[in-house]
């Protein structure tokens, strides 16, 4: 069993901004994964990041603490399975997504999608043109470290609407991306190893 204190700092911080925060980039930016992980080491990755811990959390006012729980219920993780939005929704459910996909070595595919999840809520118009090109050099651009499977007229569509970003820029290649993971790597995740863990643990077996 892992001990709270066996997590580092910088997973520490990660972790507490993809479960507390409401913003993923914490998560979508991580580089402490490995992608070629055994179905044993996932879980005792997901266990040694919190996902079943419970650690101090200093409230805002007043410096007191308390303590957070962040374990997923067995019909939580059922949920998972009835569609892919579920398994999005749940903030559990997302990092174990993740590192599935982690895994088979797709995670361009949902590191992209939860990017611009977050992009959807910049109002900033500086902040959109920032990101926009942040989320096009990473995900896009051919050759790109992290290039995404989207075809010609969705890239020539993201091309046009670079030149004036709004919240919508990145909306097409999204759908696109989410409709690949759908059929593809959310099926594969339903049949693995690592949910089928997951449930037993969620049952206490």
């Amino acid at each position: 069993m892992f001990d709270l204190y066996d997590t580092d700092a910088h997973t520490l911080a990660t972790m507490r901004a993809a479960t507390i925060n409401k913003s993923l980039e914490g998560l979508i930016y991580s580089k402490n994964l490995e992608p070629a992980m055994g179905i044993d080491k996932m879980i005792r990755t997901w266990r040694s990041r919190m996902l079943f811990k419970s650690f101090s959390l200093r409230e805002a006012s007043g410096g007191t603490v308390r303590r957070n729980a962040y374990r997923p219920t067995v019909e939580e993780v059922c949920q998972w399975s009835e569609s892919l939005d579920n398994l999005l929704n749940s903030k559990c459910g997302l990092i174990a997504f993740r590192l599935f996909m982690e895994s088979e070595y797709c995670v361009e595919n949902i590191e992209f999608w939860m990017a611009c999840e977050e992009f959807r809520k910049i109002n900033s118009k500086s902040k959109l043109r920032s990101r926009a090109k942040r989320i096009y050099e990473q995900f896009i651009r051919e050759d790109s470290p992290k290039e995404v499977n989207l075809d010609s007229h969705t890239k020539k569509t993201v091309d046009q609407c670079l030149l004036l970003p709004t919240q919508t820029t990145f909306l097409a290649a999204q759908n696109k991306i989410y409709y690949l993971m759908e059929h593809n790597s959310y099926t594969r995740f339903l049949e693995s190893e690592l949910y089928n863990n997951l449930c037993k643990y969620t049952e206490g077996e």
